[in-house]
């Protein structure tokens, strides 16, 4: 049998990081807890034939990696609203449901992905990692191209690792990051506009968008969006671009009457977050979702809410407010 306590003392340190991996390539919260944990069951399975030919971080990213690879091989793309056709130019359309066959992107919290007391340059990139407009993107790559784009850029192992880690060949690699590379320039939006969401602007541009939002403040929001600002809310595959088709659609779809949303501020993806919650017909405040916004020095560039009830407990919120006070 396996040495468990061996194990553990040299696998667990492990466990935070291969979830961030795991969630990388998935984009689920969920699936990325079950394949960390089919990592370290497989793991300790076969710990007592590891032979220290690699290093143990390294060992264990192989077994996530092709585990990830095998639960991608069923085609089930996770997508955000934006992601399936155009923006809607009329503010007073009535949103359209989506096809209940497809799969959403995950918001994953901060707290499960990365560490406050870890360097302040790793803090940064591991945030720069998570953005959710990068997972998005790397939703359209092959799931070998997303592999080795998050292996190599992300978390910087050799060429030669990785071939080792997906069984193939260093030219085979730089070859598939190559191509990988090329999408996600076509993909993914420039980055060099965004704060980190500790920043002072992203703070306070989290509590003002919270109390517009709170106190139904449709001209606040008006402010605190950029002109090109985008809005996008699971479960609706219907999308808006642009302030002038956002702000009125959140006045006379979305906002109500003061005091119907809650809001406690958050992280998530390295973004600026709130969980939300939404009046019921008794006063007391239902588990609605998580909002998560990318902000730059100009202003709110985009806004994501995932209307999930799950993910209230995902973040640590309480499953029922009965209260009305923060």
């Amino acid at each position: 049998m396996p040495d468990s306590a061996a194990f553990a003392e040299y696998a667990e340190p492990f466990r935070r990081e291969l979830f961030a991996h795991c969630y990388r390539l998935l984009g689920s919260v969920p699936d990325a807890e079950d394949l960390v944990q089919e990592t370290y069951l497989r793991a300790w399975r076969s710990y007592e034939g590891f032979e220290g030919r690699s290093s143990m971080r390294t060992w264990l990213y192989r077994i996530a990696t092709n585990a990830c690879l095998t639960a991608l091989a069923k085609p089930a793309r996770r997508m955000l609203p934006s992601g399936l056709g155009a923006p809607e130019p009329d503010p007073g359309v009535y949103p359209e449901p989506a096809d209940p066959e497809i799969t959403w992107l995950d918001p994953v919290p901060d707290t499960m992905v990365m560490s406050d007391t870890a360097d302040p340059a790793a803090i940064v990139a591991a945030r720069a990692g998570l953005r959710l407009a990068l997972i998005a993107s790397m939703q359209y790559l092959p799931p070998r191209q997303r592999a080795v784009l998050v292996l190599r850029d992300v978390l910087e192992f050799p060429a030669a690792e990785v071939a080792v880690m997906l069984g193939t060949t260093t030219v085979s690699v730089k070859s598939a990051l190559q191509r990988a590379r090329a999408r996600m320039e076509e993909l993914a939006p420039a980055a060099e506009q965004i704060i980190e969401p500790t920043a002072p602007p992203a703070r306070a541009l989290l509590d003002q968008y919270i109390a517009a939002f709170e106190n139904a403040d449709a001209a606040a929001l008006e402010r605190l969006l950029v002109r090109d600002a985008v809005l996008e809310a699971t479960p609706m595959r219907t999308w808006f671009a642009g302030v002038r088709t956002c702000v009125p659609f959140l006045r006379d779809r979305v906002l109500g009457s003061p005091g119907t949303w809650r809001m406690l501020p958050t992280r998530a993806n390295g973004q600026p977050a709130a969980v939300e919650y939404v009046r019921d017909e008794q006063g007391g405040y239902q588990p609605y979702g998580v909002v998560v916004l990318t902000v730059a020095r100009a202003g709110i560039v985009r806004v994501t809410s995932f209307g999930d009830p799950r993910l209230v407990s995902v973040f640590g919120g309480r499953n029922r407010r009965r209260d009305q006070s923060r």
